[in-house]
Parts: structure tokens; C-alpha cells; sequence
């Protein structure tokens, strides 16, 4: 999830968490056949297409999330900082 997705200023310490999230989509697509060449942009492409939601271009056939708490310290020292930040952030103002 984008970091501007969300408003922070009013997110308390303890009302954040680390996350892995799963997600199993498939649905049928009416795409040009072009657009699925560029392998690095299939995913966003495929992506921006289900957030559409269906219509007569695409039909969803399977969705699955499955979102679970984690340990912090499983996260990459990266996203911890990030975390640090944003605990800091709230706490501040």
C-alpha cells in the first residue's frame, strides 16, 4: 500500500502493524494482445484493470485475500524504519 493512500497525522502508534498480505486474482481480460508484450508493465496493466471493477471488458472468475500480522522484526530493516517514522510522525503532532 502507498504511504499517500492513507492519512497518517491521525494514526496512533499502537494502530500500527506490519502486514503480509496474499492475494490470488483471476479473471478473464478482453485486452489488445500488444499490451501483454512488456512483461514489466503487465503487472500494473493487469492490476489497474481489476481496480476498474467488472464491466464487459473484464470478468473475475477467482478472488482470494488473506492479510495477517506479522512480527516487526520480520520486516527488512527498510520497512521498520519506515515504521519508526510514521510511529514517530503521529506522536508529534
Amino acid at each position: 500500500m502507498r504511504s499517500d493512500s492513507l492519512n497518517r497525522s491521525s494514526t496512533s502508534s499502537s494502530e500500527l502493524g506490519v502486514y503480509e498480505c496474499e492475494i490470488h486474482l483471476k479473471f478473464r481480460l478482453v485486452e489488445e494482445k500488444g499490451a501483454f508484450v512488456n512483461r514489466d508493465q503487465l503487472l500494473e496493466l493487469l492490476l489497474d484493470a481489476f481496480s476498474y471493477g467488472s464491466d464487459e471488458y473484464m470478468e473475475p472468475t477467482q478472488i482470494e485475500v488473506a492479510a495477517q500480522e506479522i512480527c516487526e522484526l520480520l520486516a527488512s530493516p527498510h520497512m521498520r524504519r519506515q515504521l519508526i517514522r510514521l510511529r514517530n510522525s503521529s506522536d508529534g503532532g
